[in-house]
């Protein structure tokens, strides 16, 4: 079968790789279609350390091939959103609602491939870049056949992150204010799911100027054109300053209850606190290196109580989270279709990582095979 392997040097789509059968609690999917992440190309960069070789891809959607005797919530034929939290179901986080928690959850790579006889390690549990892969049976959420499996793909990774950064991370309701910093596939989610919760104004934050329409069409009230010499946090607390007159000190009175870094900048995240009103949440969503660190002033935890809040990939509770998001598209509350800007020809990866470098997508979408 086809699948696009990174070897450690480089990345290519190969004709020889082949997946074993599913175990017990495992389920083997064909991969109709797979959304191009910042993710997969972190591993390419050396931004996410994996072994190689590996199978690449962890935003997908397909149809069940073949299940293990302990699958019993999906069967042969059923269209699956696949996503990455390969949670274990029993643990404490689980019993609770937090998978994403869960220690079994996280660092749980393995070789459920071989690429020209040799082993090779999965991907974030995932690897949708393959005509057929193997994840653990909660990894399968089944949906409606009807829906378009190059549009569902994108809920399994980029609108589970965007949405649950604000449902499952924050507690921003009516009249909230809320700034988002890149406005690419999970930004845009960011900012849907702000505006259905009731956010007043939704501040949308972007170096390229062609992302305001879109940031506009998913909710946003405002656009900030970033860059060179423009100070963000000024504008931000000149649109929302204090309601208190006479304020004497010197920790940023006004400004957003709520902001999210969805590029993962250490100067960003830090911009992203700074803007914050007392007591305001920065949530933390844009991945970079594993050894960056935040810049932050003490102070502004201490003397004003802002919160710097983790997301990991939306803390999404993946079997509550994506029917309510199904549901949300089928009744027109949610925009799915408007993320797709274009698809491509798995052979033809390259030109949607050319097209993402060149900011021409909000998802590039890879056919895997055909639906």
């Amino acid at each position: 079968m086809k699948a696009l392997v990174y070897d450690g040097n480089e990345a290519r789509v190969r004709d020889d790789v082949e997946v074993r059968p599913p175990g017990p609690t495992e389920v083997r999917v064909r991969v109709v279609s797979a959304g191009l992440c910042h993710s997969d190309l972190s591993v390419l960069d050396g931004t996410i350390p994996w072994p190689p070789p590996v199978v690449l891809g962890h935003e997908g959607a397909g149809v069940v091939d073949a299940v293990g005797e302990a699958v019993k919530h999906v069967a042969p034929g059923d269209h699956v959103v696949l996503h990455t939290l390969a949670y274990c179901g029993t643990c404490k986080w689980c019993i609770i609602g937090k998978p994403a928690w869960c220690r079994k959850s996280i660092s749980n790579a393995s070789q459920p491939f071989t690429v020209a006889g040799e082993a090779a390690w999965n991907f974030a549990a995932a690897s949708f870049f393959s005509e057929y892969t193997v994840v653990q049976g909660v990894q399968c959420v089944k949906i409606d056949p009807e829906i378009d499996l190059s549009t569902a793909c994108l809920i399994g990774c980029g609108v589970l992150t965007g949405i649950g950064s604000v449902w499952n991370c924050t507690d921003l309701g009516l009249g909230d204010t809320c700034a988002v910093f890149g406005i690419g596939g999970v930004g845009l989610n960011v900012i849907q799911a702000a505006r259905i919760k009731g956010a007043s104004r939704i501040f949308a934050i972007d170096t390229q100027p062609e992302k305001e329409a879109p940031a506009r069409g998913f909710g946003a009230t405002d656009f900030i054109l970033a860059g060179e010499g423009v100070d963000v946090v000024s504008l931000i607390r000149a649109e929302l300053p204090t309601e208190i007159a006479n304020v004497v000190g010197s920790f940023g009175e006004g400004g957003v209850n709520y902001s999210f870094d969805c590029v993962g900048h250490p100067a960003i995240l830090n911009s992203a606190l700074e803007m914050l009103d007392w007591g305001g949440t920065a949530v933390a969503v844009g991945v970079p290196a594993p050894t960056e660190t935040v810049p932050a002033r003490i102070t502004n935890f201490t003397h004003v109580e802002r919160t710097l809040k983790g997301s990991r990939a939306g803390s999404h509770r993946p079997h509550f989270d994506i029917p309510l998001i199904v549901e949300g598209y089928k009744n027109g509350s949610i925009k799915l279709d408007e993320l797709v800007s274009a698809k491509y020809p798995l052979d033809d990866w390259e030109s949607a990582v050319k097209d993402l470098h060149d900011g021409k997508l909000l998802r590039g979408v890879l056919t895997i095979t055909e639906p």
